[in-house]
């Protein structure tokens, strides 16, 4: 499958045009009313900050009621929408290798007592050393990454975690289903590099390794610098004596140099940003595992996941910042020096989303909806996956709208917003398959002068049995059993 950069605006438009037609028939209940108000997503001018301000769109051309109507009561088949986007064209790296990261982002919701299903997110302050636990949902996303620098992604896929849900369990499943889905849409066939995914501090990276062990897939991730994981066991000598054999080697001590050894592979690259850029790594490495946690309920022996720990160093930082070595662990236990380089590089590249879900939260508007119910905090979610998908496939059709304080760019340079600012000229040359509103007579609403006595009810925030299972229960609800809190 070829990438979006190489399209020509005939084959360009075509793919737009199939994958709105698509994403239509995606849409089982109040089709119409979700494909218009993803329109008014692409061509509404400036950032989205209500949403019932979309209404006003032109491409909108149905009431607010409409569009309060299709977010709470429409239907979209995921699965479907799931398999549109994996057989969009894909970027890939410079081997031709699919390169896949996966992130939380958190939908804030802190004042939403009446919103089930929230759980405390993990947000950084603007101080040094400052993070909050707000109250909200956390989705978490599967985006391919291109090469070089860029601010754009192809997301694939999001999952909302409920409360009390198993971080490494969740991601496993969810890269599980998204690496299916590129195989049977041929991104992905025999003799291919294997799929790198690529995860930040906070995943378990050698258990989703281990998850993921039958596919054809390589997990990298970064470490916490005070790890300590453990050489390959002694060979297996016959001992007269009887016993048995070690399983796991000496120690090594992020931390501490002593017990580092000398390194298997020392690479040293001059780059742009960071001056000098030292890697140095490891093979063989494992961490001991114990029966707990994750663990406990494992049976048989617990395996032995080998990997490269790599330890990358650079001489300086683009901020001015203190430039702490970073760690990183490779599922491959055998780095030479060309896949070192490659590693690292593609962990680089994972920040690339971050831009992505600052487009998602400032410019479409993702976060900006106070949805009460979390299924239609989902139905918008994939409406803004699909709005984003929409504006990746028309990067090679769209003008370049500046302004006139802006630098000129490139075709092939520009950023989502401008492509956004370019979309409404775009927007008559491409498939519309929604049909045009018929008019409808509105209901009689509440009589004047009553009151809503209705209350709805309010929802703790993260609560988990001890059984590890996710409960929300009414603030209201009678005394009893009170289950711990949990982040």
């Amino acid at each position: 499958m070829i990438s979006v950069h190489h399209l020509d605006p005939r084959s360009a438009l075509g793919a737009l045009s199939g994958f709105r037609r698509e994403f239509h028939r995606c849409l089982t209940r109040r089709a119409d009313g979700l494909f218009e108000l993803a329109d008014a997503v692409l061509c509404a001018d400036g950032p989205v900050r209500t949403l019932v301000g979309l209404s006003l769109a032109p491409e909108h051309r149905r009431g607010h009621g409409g569009l309060y109507d299709a977010v709470n009561n429409g239907r979209i088949e995921v699965d479907r929408l799931r398999d549109a986007l994996a057989g969009t064209p894909l970027p890939r790296a410079a081997d031709g290798r699919l390169v896949l990261a996966v992130d939380v982002s958190p939908w804030l919701r802190p004042d939403g007592a009446t919103c089930p299903d929230r759980t405390f997110c993990h947000v950084y302050g603007r101080g040094r050393g400052e993070h909050r636990m707000i109250p909200g949902w956390p989705y978490s996303f599967v985006a391919a990454l291109e090469t070089g620098g860029t601010s754009w992604t192809a997301l694939l896929d999001a999952v909302r975690l409920p409360p009390g849900a198993d971080l490494a369990a969740v991601t496993a499943a969810q890269v599980r289903g998204v690496v299916q889905r590129l195989i049977a849409a041929d991104q992905w066939r025999r003799g291919d590099p294997e799929i790198l995914v690529v995860f930040d501090a906070g995943y378990d990276a050698p258990r989703i390794a281990r998850l993921l062990e039958d596919l054809p897939v390589r997990v990298l991730g970064r470490m916490r610098s005070d790890r300590v994981l453990r050489r390959p066991g002694p060979p297996r000598v016959h001992n007269p004596l009887g016993g048995r054999f070690r399983k796991h080697g000496g120690e090594f001590v992020f931390g501490d140099p002593a017990t580092w050894g000398a390194e298997d592979v020392l690479t040293r690259t001059d780059t742009r940003l960071y001056g000098t850029a030292t890697a140095q790594a490891w093979n063989r490495l494992h961490p001991r595992l114990t029966r707990r946690a994750a663990w406990i309920d494992h049976s048989g022996p617990l395996p032995i996941v080998e990997g490269t720990v790599i330890r990358l160093t650079v001489e300086r930082l683009p901020s001015g910042g203190v430039n702490k070595p970073v760690w990183l662990w490779c599922s491959d236990p055998d780095s030479g020096p060309v896949e070192v380089d490659r590693w690292w590089r593609a962990f680089l590249r994972r920040f690339d989303i971050e831009h992505t879900f600052r487009l998602l939260k400032q410019t479409l508007g993702w976060t900006r909806p106070r949805l009460r119910d979390p299924e239609a905090a989902d139905r918008w979610t994939w409406l803004i996956l699909a709005v984003h998908a929409q504006l990746r496939l028309a990067r090679p059709l769209v003008a370049d709208l500046r302004h006139p304080w802006e630098r000129p760019a490139e075709p092939a340079r520009l950023t989502p917003t401008r492509v956004r600012r370019g979309f409404r000229n775009l927007h008559m040359k491409i498939a519309r398959p929604a049909a045009a509103p018929k008019p409808v007579r509105p209901g009689p609403g509440r009589p004047p002068g009553s009151k809503n006595r209705a209350t709805a009810p309010r929802f703790d925030v993260g609560l988990v049995l001890a059984t590890g299972r996710a409960h929300t229960r009414p603030a209201h609800h009678k005394k009893g059993t009170k289950p711990r809190r949990t982040g």
